[in-house]
């Protein structure tokens, strides 16, 4: 079986928040894919279904992302969990600007706190994640505190960057699942033109006529 997780935070003033972008994801798939709907089991919302002959799972954390890599203990143990090459991981990136992906084999937490957790739990940094950018498109850090940043809600514009992304983001995994780790890799971090949205993001530009910063 594949695990594919999320991070995110529970609650209803996290909805839309750049920390949760893991989550959204996350539900892009289940709907794309058509799984089985969200369930509680334990302290993870778990969606299964089937990539061709795979049997993939999609896992949410429920204890709040410095705590996820315990929700993820039961399933570790589980027989049909065959390896650490059987799991991802979706989690926002503030060191890679929005609209960008980066997918590695393996890597550090970055400071990242449920990465530190997962990486806690299992003892090791050999797992693949899914890198998604949220820091500005121009490049530049985040403004102020970079609690207060990833803990704020996408603005509209950036919203519009991650929804033109969530097709790349299914196509990325569903390679991970079926074809692995190196051909999902060449996939996911091809460098492609932003869409019209980040790019509008990018130089300031937008529809209503003023400027994003």
């Amino acid at each position: 079986m594949k695990i594919i997780v999320g991070l995110g935070n529970p609650g209803r003033k996290y909805d839309g928040t750049r920390h949760n972008v893991g989550w959204w994801a996350l539900d892009h798939l289940a709907d794309v894919w058509r799984f089985a709907p969200w369930r509680q089991e334990g302290d993870a919302l778990v969606a299964d279904g089937l990539i061709g002959d795979a049997r993939v799972r999609l896992i949410k954390p429920q204890t709040y992302m410095n705590l996820s890599g315990v929700a993820l203990r039961p399933y570790l143990r589980r027989l049909e969990f065959s390896g650490l090459h059987h799991l991802l991981v979706l989690v926002d990136e503030v060191a890679i600007p929005i609209g960008t992906l980066r997918l590695r084999a393996a890597g550090s937490a970055g400071g990242h706190n449920g990465l530190k957790s997962i990486e806690s739990t299992l003892g090791t940094r050999d797992y693949a994640r899914l890198r998604i950018g949220i820091a500005p498109a121009d490049g530049t850090p985040p403004p102020g505190d970079l609690a207060d940043f990833v803990l704020d809600h996408f603005s509209a514009d950036e919203r519009a960057v991650i929804t033109a992304q969530l097709p790349k983001i299914a196509t990325a995994v569903e390679c991970w699942v079926l074809e692995g780790i190196a051909k999902a890799m060449n996939l996911a971090n091809a460098k492609a033109a932003l869409p019209p949205a980040a790019e509008d993001w990018k130089t300031g530009r937008r529809e209503d006529g003023k400027t994003s910063d």
